[in-house]
C-alpha cells in the first residue's frame, strides 16, 4: 500500500458528505512535491512549469500560483484559465501542438511565453511578428522514453515537434523574417525513470545552440516517473538536478553566456495528491472470477483501461477483513476493468474502495459517456475538506444541447 497521511475516517466521511465516485485532492502534498524539487535543483537557474493538463480544476490552479510555481498550458483554454487563476503572463508557458495559428495569435496577445512546434506556424509568426515577440522552438530529439509508446513523445514517429533533421529549414524561417529564438524546447514522454535519457536531451540541445544567438532558455519538458506501487522505480531528481547544475556550468565555460532550464511536471506535482473514491454497488461470483463492481467506469477514471496503469485499491470499509481476489471492474456497457485478480481485503457491497495516485489525468479525461454524471472534486486543506466541483445533475447532459 502507498501510504497517506490523510485519515481514512475523513475519505469515508467525505463519501458520505458528497457522494461517489469523488475525486480528493491533498494541497499540502501538491505542495511537498514542488518543495522537492526546488530543492533538488537548488543552486541552478531552473523554473518549474506546472502542465496543467493533467488536472485544471481552477481551485487547483490558484494553489499552484500560490505555492510558487509556473504554469505550462498545452491549449489557449488553458492559457485563459491560468490567466483567470491569476497567473503573470511571464509565468504562463503555452507549448502548441498541431493548431490553427489563431491559437498562437490570441496567445501572443496576452503576452505568455510561447512554444511553437512547425515549421508552418513558425513561419505565420515570424511573417506577423518578427523580431518583435521571442518564442520558443519545440524539437523533435528523435529519442524514446516513456513508459509505453501512448506517453512516448520525443521518437522518430511521433507527431510532436519539428524533426531535429529540419533544423536547416528552421534556420531559414529564423533568417527570412528575423525571429527572435530564445528557447529550445523537447518533450521525450511521460515516466522517464533514467535521468541520461534528459542527459542526452540537453546534449541534442546544446548541439544547435550555437545557431541562436538570441537563446536563453533549454526546455526539456516533464517526464518525471512517480511510484504507482510500492518498490517502484521513480525518477532520480536530486541526480538530475545535479547534472543540470554541471551542465548550465559546461554551456557557461563553452560559449561564454548564461543559460536557464525549464521543466514542465504535471503528474509529479499532483498525482500523488489525488484519490478516487467508488462505492461498491454488486459483488458478482462467476465461478472462476468474483468481479467487485463499483459505481464508476472509464467514464471517469480511463487510465488504467487506455494505459494499463496500474493503480493501488484499498477496501477502506473493510481494513481488517481476510484478503481475497477481484476483479474491480466498472458500471460501463463496455469492458471497463480497473484491476485483474487484486488482492483486497474482503469486499462487500456498499464497501468503499480508495484508488491511489489519481490526481493526474483522472477527473481531467472524464466524461459522460452512457449518459453518467461526472464526479465532484473536493479539495483537502489543512485538514479541512472542501467541495471544489459539484457533481452534475441532469440538466448538465443536456446543456448546450440545441432543440430542433
Amino acid at each position: 500500500m502507498i501510504p497517506t497521511n490523510i485519515s481514512k475516517t475523513l475519505f469515508t466521511d467525505i463519501a458520505n458528505q458528497f457522494g461517489t465516485p469523488v475525486y480528493v485532492y491533498h494541497a499540502e502534498k501538491i505542495k511537498e512535491q514542488y518543495q522537492k524539487l526546488l530543492s533538488a535543483f537548488e543552486g541552478t537557474n531552473t523554473r518549474f512549469f506546472y502542465a496543467c493538463k493533467a488536472l485544471t480544476n481552477i481551485n487547483v490552479l490558484k494553489y499552484i500560483k500560490e505555492i510558487g510555481c509556473n504554469i505550462d498550458c498545452s491549449s489557449v483554454n488553458e492559457v485563459q484559465l491560468a490567466v483567470t487563476a491569476g497567473f503573470a503572463p511571464q509565468n504562463i508557458l503555452y507549448t502548441s501542438n498541431n493548431i490553427d495559428f489563431s491559437e498562437i495569435e490570441t496567445a501572443q496577445a496576452l503576452g505568455v511565453n510561447i512554444n511553437i512546434d512547425s515549421i508552418s506556424n513558425l513561419k505565420k509568426f515570424g511573417q506577423k511578428f518578427g523580431h518583435s515577440y521571442p518564442v520558443g522552438i519545440r524539437l523533435r530529439p528523435n529519442i524514446m522514453a516513456g513508459g509505453n509508446l501512448k506517453i512516448s513523445t520525443g521518437h522518430k514517429d511521433s507527431k510532436f515537434g519539428i524533426p531535429l533533421e529540419q533544423i536547416d529549414k528552421v534556420l531559414e524561417v529564423v533568417k527570412e523574417t528575423n525571429l527572435r529564438i530564445t528557447a529550445l524546447h523537447i518533450h521525450t514522454g511521460s515516466e522517464i525513470k533514467d535521468v541520461e535519457i534528459f542527459a542526452k536531451g540537453i546534449e541534442v540541445l546544446f548541439d544547435i545552440a550555437q545557431y541562436f544567438p538570441d537563446l536563453e532558455i533549454i526546455d526539456l519538458g516533464g517526464g518525471f516517473k512517480v511510484a504507482y506501487k510500492p518498490g517502484d522505480e521513480v525518477t532520480d531528481i536530486e541526480k538530475l538536478g545535479k547534472k543540470v547544475g554541471e551542465e548550465l556550468a559546461l554551456f557557461e565555460k563553452k560559449q561564454g553566456r548564461k543559460i536557464g532550464f525549464w521543466f514542465e511536471p504535471g503528474k509529479f506535482l499532483v498525482s500523488e495528491a489525488g484519490y478516487f473514491i467508488t462505492k461498491v454497488n454488486v459483488v458478482k461470483d462467476a465461478s472462476t472470477t468474483v468481479f467487485a463492481g463499483v459505481d464508476s467506469g472509464l467514464n471517469h477514471f480511463i487510465r488504467p483501461m487506455f494505459y494499463g496503469a496500474y493503480h493501488v485499491i484499498e477496501n477502506i470499509s473493510n481494513p481488517n477483513g481476510p484478503i481475497k481476489r477481484y476483479n474491480v471492474v466498472g458500471n460501463i456497457c463496455e469492458t471497463d476493468t480497473f484491476a485483474e485478480d487484486r488482492e483486497l481485503n474482503e469486499v462487500r457491497e456498499g464497501d468503499l474502495l480508495l484508488f491511489y495516485n489519481a490526481g493526474a489525468y483522472g477527473f481531467e479525461m472524464a466524461s459522460n459517456y452512457n449518459s453518467r454524471y461526472k464526479p465532484a472534486e473536493v479539495l483537502i486543506r489543512d485538514g479541512k475538506a472542501q467541495l471544489i466541483r459539484k457533481r452534475d445533475v441532469f440538466e448538465d447532459l443536456l446543456r448546450n444541447q440545441v432543440g430542433i
